[in-house]
């Protein structure tokens, strides 16, 4: 027994096997709550939908051998007798140890969130959020791991003062090379997050419109009306004023009918209720209102207001098409003439003057 009371580095042979002792116990403890823990809350994510036990279940899954062996030894060395630097190479190793850790729990949690945002682009078909999400999740973990680089070398005691100004210096001479490109990749980003649009989406922009087709890292894609494809840089697309006529519940229409002067007034009185009585007949039509609100050049003007159920554009047109045909059977069965401009000859000078229609 006297072998247990013998010295070596400052500490008996007893307290050494008590330090490893204790460190390898605590190493088997930890490893074992380690996999019983995991399994158990796989196990229940498997069972539910509740999303935060997935989440904890990946984060478990991250702890990684070497971070609960530090963590061991560190308590282990706790109950030696170590010199000053001895102990503080222990407590940089320690430190390594969790900063690692630290970065692979924080990289988990962001690759939790954007695998499932993939996987719910993937199911839309939005292969360009697919595609600006790689991107992003790339930059991040760049960020993240140069980050977790530098006070790695910090706290080993490596002088980190001229490796930040040399990297700020050379990220802003790469910044300025390359800033219409990052410009343009955050646009990106921030069309998938904020989501002002997305693939499908019929939409103006300035004098332009047309059909989103594909919103890349660099450049959005629109096929116009008139069937060529119009070619936006995302960083110029968020700086204009988008309207986006997918959004809406519902399109307001306003349109004009004119009828020649000589029309009676109980005719003119009429108007209103058979326009009324034509936009109710029609399914996806909603009656705003009509007003005879004008004694025009040619023309007494009535305007009309309503609402089609749909943004879609054909349908609307669709919708037109028919009340227009409507309006003008109606008004040949009520004996209503539509006016239309015309020019009338006179005989003294051989001057024009306007007509009403007739």
């Amino acid at each position: 027994m006297d072998i247990l009371n013998r010295f070596f580095y400052g500490n008996s042979l007893k307290v050494w096997l008590f330090a490893l002792g204790l460190a390898l116990v605590c190493f088997l403890v930890l490893i074992t709550l380690k996999k019983i823990v995991g399994n158990k809350t796989a196990a229940l994510a498997r069972r539910t939908a509740n999303r935060v036990d997935d989440l904890i279940a990946e984060l478990i899954r991250l702890a990684r051998p070497y971070f609960l062996l530090a963590i061991s030894v560190y308590l282990g060395s706790r109950f030696l007798s170590l010199p000053a630097s001895v102990r503080t190479i222990i407590d940089k190793i320690v430190i390594a140890g969790i900063l690692i850790q630290g970065a692979l729990w924080g990289n988990g949690l962001f690759e939790y969130w954007r695998r499932r945002l993939k996987k719910q682009k993937q199911e839309e078909e939005d292969e360009a959020s697919v595609a600006t999400l790689t991107a992003l999740g790339f930059l991040v973990r760049l960020v993240l791991w140069t980050t977790v680089l530098i006070i790695l070398l910090e706290n080993l005691g490596v002088n980190i003062t001229a490796l930040v100004a040399g990297l700020g210096v050379g990220g802003i001479a790469v910044a300025l090379a390359v800033q219409n490109i990052l410009g343009d990749l955050f646009a990106s980003m921030s069309i998938l997050l904020d989501k002002p649009f997305v693939t499908g989406d019929f939409i103006t922009v300035d004098n332009f419109m047309g059909n989103v087709e594909h919103v890349g890292l660099k450049t959005t894609r629109i096929r116009s009306l008139s069937g060529e494809q119009l070619v936006f840089a995302n960083s110029d697309l968020l700086e204009s004023r988008i309207r986006n006529y997918q959004r809406m519940e519902e399109r307001r229409i306003v349109f004009t009918v004119k009828v020649v002067y000589n029309t009676p007034a109980e005719k003119l009185a009429a108007i209103p209720g058979m326009v009324r009585e034509i936009i109710d007949a029609q399914e996806l039509a909603r009656f705003g209102r009509s007003h005879f609100w004008s004694f025009g050049t040619f023309s007494l003007d009535f305007e009309n207001v309503y609402y089609v159920r749909s943004p879609d554009y054909d349908t609307y047109m669709d919708v037109q098409h028919a009340i227009n045909l409507a309006v003008c059977r109606r008004f040949q069965e009520e004996g209503i003439e539509l006016a239309h401009p015309a020019q009338t000859a006179l005989a003294d000078g051989g001057s024009f003057a306007t007509d009403s229609g007739k």
